[in-house]
C-alpha cells in the first residue's frame, strides 16, 4: 500500500507525456494455469459479449461485475488501486483516462497490443486513449459523434431548411420564432457539460495540453469563446430556450413539439424514444453544422475505452481480451445487439449488426452510413486529470448564465479559473 500511494503522488504531481509512459506497466505473470480476469463495466449486455470470449479461449476467462458509470466508477477504482486490489480491467470513459493514469492506475499497454490496432479506430478517438504519447492506456469501446436531429415534419410544414452551417443554425432559430412564435428550435442546456465540450471540440478546442512538465489550460481559448459567444447570443435574444435536459419540462417540449429540433450525439434515438414517444417517426439525423461551409468536423458526447490496470498480474492476457472485445468483428456485433453501444471501431459502425436504422427512426435507412461519415471527421479531444471540476463548474457557471440570460463568457472564464486553481492546489505545474 505504501509502494502504491507514492507512485500515486509522483505521477500526481508530474504528469507530463514522458510521466505518463513512466508511470504505467505492468509484467504479465499469468503462468502455466487458466487465466482469470475480472472487469469492471457498467455498459448493459456486456455479460452476454464476455460469454462468446469464454466459451472460445478456456485459458482464459473473464468475469464481469457491474458498476456504476461516471465519477463514481473512477473513485471507487482509484482506492481499489490504492489497496492493491484494482480490477484487472475496466471500462473507463475518455475523460476519466488522465485522472486514471495520473493516480497510477492504468496500465501502458502499447507492448501488448499490434501496432496496426491504431488503425481500426479515428484518429481522434485513438488519440484520446495516447493521451499524446507513445503509451497506450486503453482501446477505444464506443464512440458519440455528435448530430443534428429535427422534427423533419414541422420542418415542413413551417418551411425550414436544415442548417449546414452555425450561422444557418442561427438563422433557423429565429424563423422559428417569427413562424411559430409558441415554438423554439431548441435549447441551451447547462446540466451536462459533455454536450458543450464536443461543439468546443469541433471549433477546435484542446483544453488541456501538456509540454514538458507542465499542464496547458486553455478553456477559455478562441475557439471555446467562439461557441460561448454563439450560444449565449442566441439565449439572450430569445432565439432559443435555456432550459435544461432531460427534466419533466424537456421531455414535454420535445414531446409536444415546442422545441424542433436538438443537437445531440448518435445514442440521441434511444432518449427521444423515452423523451418524446408522441413523435417516434417524425425525426431525422443530419450532420452537425459547421463552422466554416463544407467542413466535416463534429466532436464527441460520450463513449468509453477498455483499459488494463496496473494490479492485474496477467497483462498481456487483458490486452488480448481487450483487443478482442473492441476489434473482433463478432464482439462488436455483439456489443451492439446487447449492448446497444456504437462501435469505435469504424469497420463495425456499417456492419450488419447497424444494417438497420434506429426504430425511433425508421423512414432514414442510411442513419448508419451517415452515422459513420459524420464519426470519421471526430475532433481530437483534449483531456486532462481534473475534468470533473472544469463539469461542475460549468454547470453552476453556465448554469446561472443561461438561466439569467448573462454572460457565457464570464462563465467561462470561471471554468478555466478553477481548473487552473484546482491544478495548482494539487501540485501541478500549469501553464495558460
Amino acid at each position: 500500500m505504501h509502494r502504491r500511494r507514492v507512485a500515486a503522488l509522483s505521477c500526481s504531481a508530474v504528469l507530463t507525456a514522458t510521466a505518463l509512459t513512466a508511470c504505467g506497466g505492468s509484467d504479465d505473470s499469468s503462468g502455466s494455469g487458466p487465466v482469470d480476469l475480472t472487469y469492471w463495466a457498467w455498459a448493459p449486455g456486456m455479460e452476454q459479449v464476455v460469454e462468446i470470449w469464454n466459451e472460445a479461449n478456456p485459458d482464459i476467462q473473464v468475469t464481469v461485475k457491474e458498476q456504476a458509470a461516471g465519477d463514481d466508477l473512477v473513485t471507487r477504482t482509484i482506492t481499489a488501486a490504492q489497496a492493491g486490489q484494482g480490477p484487472d480491467l475496466v471500462q473507463a470513459e475518455y475523460q476519466a483516462l488522465p485522472t486514471l493514469v495520473s493516480n497510477d492506475v492504468l496500465a501502458d499497454i502499447s507492448e501488448q497490443v499490434g501496432a496496426d490496432v491504431a488503425d481500426e479506430f479515428a484518429p481522434g478517438l485513438w488519440q484520446q486513449v495516447t493521451l499524446g504519447t507513445d503509451a497506450v492506456y486503453a482501446l477505444p469501446q464506443d464512440s458519440g459523434p455528435m448530430m443534428f436531429f429535427y422534427r423533419h415534419d414541422l420542418f415542413e410544414e413551417y418551411g425550414l431548411t436544415v442548417p449546414t452551417t452555425w450561422d444557418e443554425f442561427a438563422e433557423t432559430a429565429r424563423t422559428v420564432r417569427d413562424v411559430a412564435p409558441d415554438t423554439y428550435l431548441t435549447t441551451f442546456s447547462a446540466n451536462d457539460a459533455g454536450s458543450f465540450a464536443g461543439l468546443a471540440q469541433q471549433a477546435g478546442a484542446q483544453w488541456w495540453t501538456t509540454e514538458g512538465e507542465t499542464w496547458q489550460v486553455a478553456i477559455d481559448d478562441e475557439a471555446t469563446r467562439r461557441v460561448a459567444e454563439f450560444w449565449g447570443g442566441l439565449v439572450a435574444e430569445d432565439a432559443i430556450l435555456n432550459e435544461p435536459m432531460y427534466t419533466p419540462a424537456w421531455n414535454q417540449a420535445i414531446n409536444s413539439g415546442e422545441q424542433i429540433a436538438w443537437v445531440s450525439a448518435v445514442w440521441a434515438p434511444g432518449t427521444l424514444t423515452t423523451a418524446a414517444p408522441d413523435t417516434a417517426g417524425n425525426w431525422a439525423m443530419a450532420p452537425l453544422p459547421q463552422w466554416e461551409a463544407g467542413e466535416n468536423a463534429t466532436g464527441s458526447w460520450g463513449g468509453s475505452t477498455t483499459a488494463v490496470t496496473n494490479d492485474s498480474e496477467h497483462a498481456e492476457a487483458a490486452a488480448e481480451f481487450a483487443t478482442w472485445l473492441n476489434t473482433d468483428p463478432e464482439a462488436l456485433a455483439a456489443l451492439v445487439r446487447e449492448g446497444g453501444i456504437y462501435p469505435a471501431a469504424t469497420a463495425a459502425q456499417t456492419g450488419e449488426a447497424l444494417a438497420e436504422p434506429p426504430a425511433f427512426l425508421p423512414n432514414q435507412p442510411d442513419f448508419y452510413a451517415q452515422a459513420a461519415e459524420i464519426a470519421a471527421g471526430t475532433a481530437p479531444a483534449a483531456w486532462g486529470p481534473n475534468v470533473n471540476v472544469a463539469y461542475s463548474t460549468f454547470n453552476d457557471a453556465f448554469g446561472e448564465a443561461a438561466q439569467g440570460r448573462g454572460d457565457f463568457l464570464a462563465a467561462l472564464t470561471a471554468m478555466q479559473r478553477s481548473v487552473v486553481e484546482n491544478l495548482e492546489s494539487h501540485g501541478f505545474q500549469v501553464s495558460e
